[in-house]
């Protein structure tokens, strides 16, 4: 490893060396989706940006274990325990099961994964198989005295602690409850800044998904989860946690509260974030109704690689404001982009002494704190280089390891290989039907294996309110 990655630590507030508690092994933790509705693309540019992390790490020569969690109970409307939870009011929202709404849109969110060329973490858990683990973990900040019962709900007592606010550099003045009109206060806390652990029936008794604790049946609170599924996979030190800058507080915050009240040592030493998309009227959120998916952008006719191009031509520390104009310009650009690697003559030899000297270069830029406009630079002026075509694919080839942008098959897809013949169509559409009669019999199991064997046939398919899609992956 002859670069050296630095990136940006939210936990010190600069950037730093990144040295791995094992040397060339990568623990990393990633806060997934709560499941209660489809991504929007400011949520998908948080993971193409850690997707750049995960990528390059593995450029490096790094082992990389990556954990995500399936936030699928728990996650109230508000991060300050307050309203009601998000997976209920999806369910509400489509007449449907909380469990039929977190399939569903958990099939969703990973089908952006693919379309976006992201890498599928090593370990993806929901939070309703860690229930016990929860229990444990709670029970034990309840005999240290981290954790104590009001109101027929546990919650973390943050004043136990020394520096709640080491990541979010606040202070207990700063922590304003009811910011929003329909935000509360919660009267069982001793402190403003405490938040909940374990909900019991006695607060929510029309919830859906209730499991038996010491303290009542109830369910877990959002920010025990990622603690508690990070700790059972990667162990008691954590290399690199990554999220969006709206997790850092209260989140993770809660999380390092949680996690090192729990195991009496420094948990996690790399704290991740990215900064929001934002379009002309501000950060881009669910909440404001009607909100841009990817299937959106590709119904008007947008490349999903266009939107990972756009994202990764931006620095992951700063604001990126979505257009639809700009989206067009790098739409123009990926095409050039990839025609013209796609009319390299694939003759001669690879110049050995420039396909280093330019790879040196792509990871100096990477190892910058993540600088993948940098990347891109180095990409076009290898292009524009004085050198054998087959050095130039090479080196395209070698770059999209981390680019993912398909450079060197993007160009062909027009052609032959993305023919579909009849025989192959009509099994598709038999395996279609099967797989519906099989959901329809709530048979979730035979219908995942038939999604996952057309796969292999280079099949993918797309569950939409409009029935099941298909296309050659």
């Amino acid at each position: 490893m002859e670069n050296r990655l630095h990136f940006y630590n939210t936990l010190t507030r600069r950037e730093e060396l990144f040295v791995p508690n094992v040397d060339g092994k990568v623990s990393m933790y990633t806060c997934g989706p709560t499941v209660y509705h489809y991504a929007h693309i400011g949520n998908l540019r948080s993971y193409i940006m850690q997707d750049l992390l995960v990528k390059t790490l593995l450029y490096l020569g790094y082992d990389v274990k990556r954990v995500m969690n399936i936030t699928d109970v728990g996650h109230l409307a508000s991060d300050a325990d307050t309203g009601e939870d998000k997976m209920i009011a999806g369910a509400k929202r489509e007449h449907k099961t909380v469990m039929e709404i977190a399939r569903f849109y958990t099939e969703a969110f990973f089908h952006d994964f693919a379309r976006l060329n992201l890498r599928t973490p090593d370990v993806v858990e929901p939070a309703t198989n860690c229930i016990e683990a929860f229990i444990h973990v709670i029970g034990k900040l309840m005999e240290e005295g981290y954790a104590y019962e009001s109101g027929g709900n546990i919650y973390f007592d943050t004043a136990k602690l020394q520096d709640y606010y080491v990541l979010s550099n606040q202070s207990e003045k700063d922590l304003m409850v009811g910011v929003r009109e329909d935000v509360s206060e919660d009267g069982n806390k001793r402190n403003k800044s405490d938040f909940v652990l374990w909900f019991t029936k006695s607060k929510f008794e029309d919830q859906e998904l209730k499991w038996d604790s010491p303290w009542g049946v109830g369910y877990p609170g959002w920010h025990i989860e990622c603690s508690c599924i990070s700790m059972k996979h990667l162990g008691e030190r954590l290399d690199i946690h990554c999220g969006g800058v709206d997790n850092i507080f209260p989140h993770h915050t809660n999380e390092i509260a949680q996690s090192e009240a729990y195991l009496g040592h420094k948990w996690c030493n790399y704290w991740f974030h990215v900064h929001h998309l934002t379009d002309r009227s501000g950060k881009m959120s669910k909440s404001k109704g009607d909100f841009l998916t990817l299937s959106l952008l590709e119904s008007k006719g947008y490349d999903p690689r266009v939107y990972r191009m756009f994202c990764l031509q931006s620095h992951y520390r700063k604001p990126l404001e979505f257009s639809y104009e700009v989206l067009d310009n790098m739409g123009a650009a990926y095409d050039k982009l990839v025609k013209r690697i796609a009319a390299l003559k694939q003759e001669g030899e690879v110049d050995q002494e420039m396909f280093a000297a330019y790879r040196e270069r792509f990871q100096t830029a990477l190892c910058d704190d993540l600088n993948s406009a940098m990347a891109f630079t180095v990409l076009y002026d290898m292009l524009k280089e004085d050198v054998s075509d087959a050095t130039k694919y090479a080196l395209a080839e070698d770059f999209d390891r981390v680019l993912s942008l398909d450079l060197t098959t993007a160009g062909l897809e027009d052609g032959a290989e993305n023919h579909v013949d009849a025989e192959l169509e009509a099994y598709v559409l038999e395996q279609i039907e099967e797989r519906k009669a099989a959901k329809k019999e709530k048979d979730f199991a035979k219908a995942d294996a038939i999604r996952a064997r057309l796969l292999e046939k280079g099949i993918v398919l797309e569950d939409t309110r409009e029935g099941v899609k298909w296309k050659k992956a």
